[in-house]
């Protein structure tokens, strides 16, 4: 029989690498077509590298996530495991700092800088980045607690 623990840890670890996966999934199909002034332009997250290092970085944690569900309880790289979800947390949240960054130049533009902003121009290519930003911030939760967890089942 499972242990009560060991349940709430693959159920929070399911939810983080879902989370992710979802985050990927929405950020990288996200794209639309527009014009403005009769100029065609396709809005992707291609475009800006902070768009593209979310998803890598989503990508990176969301395989990270796949094969410690796989684990076996009495391993002992349970250890490594708590190292390495700080490290994927961290590598989380410089992804989202980046992304949030631009896109709140997107959303405002920068006056100093002569940057008009494109949220008007592009409303559904904003919809999935703001819901894969939404399960970025659902995954984090899932693995700060189930670092937490694990921490306190280390003797």
């Amino acid at each position: 029989m499972i242990k009560p623990k060991r349940l709430l840890s693959l159920l929070l670890r399911f939810i983080a690498f879902g989370t992710t996966l979802a985050a990927v999934i929405l950020m990288a199909t996200s794209h639309e077509k527009g014009t403005f002034f009769a100029v065609s332009y396709e809005a992707k997250y291609t475009d800006t590298p902070a768009f593209k290092y979310f998803v890598i970085a989503n990508a990176i944690v969301t395989v990270y996530g796949f094969l410690v569900l796989f684990l076996p309880p009495g391993s002992p790289i349970w250890r490594l495991v708590l190292a390495l979800d700080l490290v994927f947390i961290m590598l989380l949240i410089s992804s989202i700092s980046a992304a949030m960054a631009i896109a709140q130049v997107g959303k405002n533009g920068n006056p100093r800088a002569a940057w008009l902003p494109v949220c008007g121009q592009v409303a559904k290519f904003l919809q999935p980045s703001n819901r894969s930003f939404s399960c970025w911030f659902h995954c984090t939760d899932n693995l700060h607690y189930s670092a937490a967890l694990l921490y306190l089942q280390s003797p």
